[in-house]
């Protein structure tokens, strides 16, 4: 059976569509910028143009690329002299198989989102400020009118009650 050229690119295009988004995230969990994210994301799909992937499930096809993304991006770190080296790999995969599991982590974002809407105006702030904007504690306490260990507690306090909630909505 001749395979149509048209049919491959037909193919190729729905795996981008389908695992595209994981594979980012998947990126982004590991440690990579933005920017990185999106030029290994773009390089694990051009690595199966080069070797086109034999589908079994949508899981097997979704651990498979996100195995060549680490690959790159372990790859990327080498060669940028900027590699750590982590012994939890396997604690890694498994953590985003927890959260994400295989619907691109949309399930767990919503849940996040949920769950920060809950928080009070003040914890919102906060946390916008330093993972949003990259504020210095002494800077949300400023703006927040408490002391840098006020800001510090109210963070911490934010963050557990968010891991809290996340973790009962995806049981």
């Amino acid at each position: 059976m001749q395979v149509n050229e048209s049919d491959t690119e037909l193919e190729l295009t729905e795996l981008v569509q389908r695992h595209q988004t994981t594979v980012w995230r998947y990126l982004r969990a590991l440690g990579a910028e933005a920017a990185l994210a999106d030029d290994l994301t773009q390089d694990t799909f051009l690595e199966i143009m080069r070797r086109p992937l034999k589908q079994f499930s949508d899981a097997a096809t979704a651990s498979y690329l996100r195995r060549v993304a680490h690959n790159l991006f372990i790859t990327r770190r080498r060669r940028d002299g900027r590699m750590t080296v982590t012994d939890q790999v396997e604690q890694m995969e498994n953590a985003w198989m927890r959260w994400a599991g295989f619907d691109s982590g949309e399930h767990a974002l919503d849940a996040l989102l949920e769950c920060f809407s809950r928080l009070t105006h003040r914890a919102q702030q906060a946390l916008k400020m330093r993972f949003s904007s990259d504020e210095t504690r002494q800077a949300i306490a400023e703006a927040l009118n408490i002391s840098e260990h006020g800001a510090k507690n109210l963070m911490q306090r934010a963050k557990m009650q968010l891991k809290e909630c996340v973790e009962v909505k995806l049981q």
